[in-house]
């Protein structure tokens, strides 16, 4: 199609928040148009549909999109292509010039930063829309920043998009607006905002039913010195760090149980999504190719391997999404952007805990394609992972001068670290020997709440859970993972019942805690059918009443303390 084809807008069927967020851009015909929408959503969608109407009635002439990675580029092309747009994937900075036949370019925040003045004279040349696609990713670097400014300063309108309107640092994010929060901070402010809560709630995106998995870890340090510790315990941000690296080790029992696992998981999905895809999030390379390995072993299938320093990863991401295999490995590169739709088991097998990177990893997940598809996700039970896992839901926006996260001691640089083409160990890596590592199935988060007691990995317990059927909605989910929990709960009654001479072994921090989270668990469920109040409104109002982390993260005063809290909510209904 040629570039003075006018693409005819509107060929293609808009979401409720795609036509409101349009109406709203149309009616105020903005310069700067934040839109933050969650991963899965159809954020492509809707920007194509904002170029097809500004091209159509002339206001721009051409269209750039700048991304954060080189497989985006051909991802947004191909989209723009069945939009009846043509963007040129393969501008280079070295020639300046593409043809005619298209109306525009996609470009990477790098190969803009490489040479702001040349994006620059281009965009002062043609009446240009600018769609900055994960704009957070505007502040990564300072010379990012600085080169989005000059090179797209003077464009007729700038559109900028994500999932994600925060990041974990006070780097300004170009382009977009801030205002005083009344709390001494500067916050980001969206001209349109389609939160993971609205989505689900509009079945526009699957469902997430977090696994978390604990067990023991063991290993020894630089002195000799032997240490162990347990996964969703009380420790220290230390102790933590080395337990859940240890945990991740490929060479460990926990990284083969909980893939084994998984497997189970993504072969019940198949069932109901025969094309349904699994993938493992690895830290770096080497380990991604070790989870491979075990994959083959396990499964008895190759796995997909995805390198940031292999050439050919955007023709393997394309190939992986297109075939019908089991299993993906990657490191970041796939974590954020990459469409993927049939992906929908995952194992969260990485040290990152960033909120930012957590919310853009579950994202490849949640992109709905029939009613009632839901995803699993594995991961650590870890205090950092729990909470973000339970909040989901939770609108995050960019705050200047708040840290986002208290510093936990863990070591998210790796995350740069993969990038590289050779690995190298971090500071953890040094002086200590992981010795080995058990798993056992903690708890299943999921909107909020969190269900069963621990059973170890391999158990007729959780089978139970990983036998979940793959087509549910949310309230038949919440309905299944209680009746789980039930029978499960009934079981182990009755054996003990059958085994009266038997003490019940001490109960471990790890078992008070899980005793707590199964009673307030139940209250909440019964204010539920009282009340006909949502269970996550519920936990909310008792965060509200005693501050905290959400239930799978809280300590045992905490959980004490709400289970006061809704004895006492309870009583007030009554009275």
């Amino acid at each position: 199609m040629r570039a003075d084809a006018v693409p005819i807008a509107g060929t293609q069927a808009l979401r409720g928040w795609q036509r409101r967020a349009l109406v709203r851009y149309l009616a105020a015909k903005p310069r700067d148009f934040l839109a933050v929408a969650t991963p899965g959503a159809g954020k492509t969608t809707f920007a194509l549909r904002i170029a097809a109407e500004l091209l159509s009635e002339g206001t721009v002439t051409q269209v750039v999109v700048v991304v954060p990675t080189e497989h985006l580029k051909i991802q947004w092309a191909q989209s723009a292509a069945r939009s009846g747009i043509s963007l040129d994937p393969k501008f280079s900075n070295s020639t300046g010039h593409t043809s005619s036949d298209y109306h525009g370019i996609v470009v990477t925040y790098a190969q803009v930063a490489s040479h702001p003045t040349k994006h620059r004279v281009r965009t002062e040349n043609h009446k240009t829309l600018v769609i900055f696609d994960e704009i957070h990713h505007g502040g990564d670097a300072k010379s990012w920043g600085e080169a989005i400014r000059e090179a797209y300063d003077d464009a007729t309108r700038r559109l900028c998009l994500t999932g994600t309107p925060f990041r974990s640092d006070d780097s300004p994010i170009p382009f977009v607006n801030y205002e005083a929060d009344g709390a001494g901070h500067q916050q980001s402010v969206a001209d349109h905002t389609y939160g993971y809560s609205d989505a689900l709630a509009d079945g526009v995106v699957r469902p997430v039913v977090f696994m978390a998995y604990s067990g023991e870890a063991r290993w020894r340090d630089s002195a000799g010195d032997e240490h162990a510790a347990r996964l969703g315990e009380p420790l220290t941000a230390e102790q933590t760090a080395r337990a859940w690296r240890t945990a991740l080790n490929p060479e460990g029992e926990w990284m083969p149980a909980v893939i084994a696992a998984a497997d189970k998981r993504l072969g019940q999905l198949r069932q109901h999504i025969p094309d349904a895809g699994g993938m493992i999030i690895a830290t770096d390379q080497t380990t991604a190719r070790a989870y491979a390995k075990l994959l083959k072993t396990i499964t008895g299938e190759e796995a997909t391997v995805v390198l940031s320093d292999d050439p050919t990863a955007s023709d393997r991401i394309s190939a992986f999404s297109d075939a019908t295999s089991r299993w993906l490995v990657a490191v970041r590169m796939v974590s954020e952007g990459v469409d993927v739709p049939r992906l929908a088991v995952g194992v969260y097998a990485t040290s990152a805990s960033t909120p930012l990177f957590f919310a853009q990893a579950i994202g490849r997940f949640v992109r709905l394609r029939q009613k009632g598809e839901t995803a699993s996700i594995f991961l650590p039970s870890v205090p950092n992972l729990l909470e973000l896992a339970s909040e989901l839901e939770r609108e995050r926006n960019h705050v200047l001068g708040k840290p986002h996260r208290v510093s936990d001691g863990l070591d998210d640089e790796l995350l740069e670290q993969a990038q590289k083409k050779e690995d190298e160990k971090s500071d953890l890596d040094k002086g200590f020997e992981m010795l080995g590592s058990d798993a056992e199935l903690d708890q299943v988060i999921f909107d909020g709440s969190s269900f069963g007691t621990a059973t170890e990995a391999g158990s007729d317990e959780e089978a139970d859970y990983l036998g979940i059927p793959g087509l549910l909605d949310p309230s038949q989910m919440r309905d299944l993972l209680s009746k789980r929990q039930d029978e499960q709960l009934q079981k182990r009654s009755a054996k003990a019942a059958a085994n009266p001479g038997v003490p019940a072994p001490p109960m471990t921090t790890h078992g008070q805690l899980r005793e707590l989270r199964k009673e307030l668990n139940l209250l909440v469920a019964a204010f539920h059918h009282r009340t006909g109040r949502p269970h996550g409104w519920i936990h909310n109002e008792l965060r509200r009443r005693h501050p905290g982390p959400p239930v799978a993260a809280a300590t045992r005063e905490q959980l004490q303390d709400r289970i006061g809290a809704i004895r006492n909510m309870q009583r007030e209904l009554t009275a």
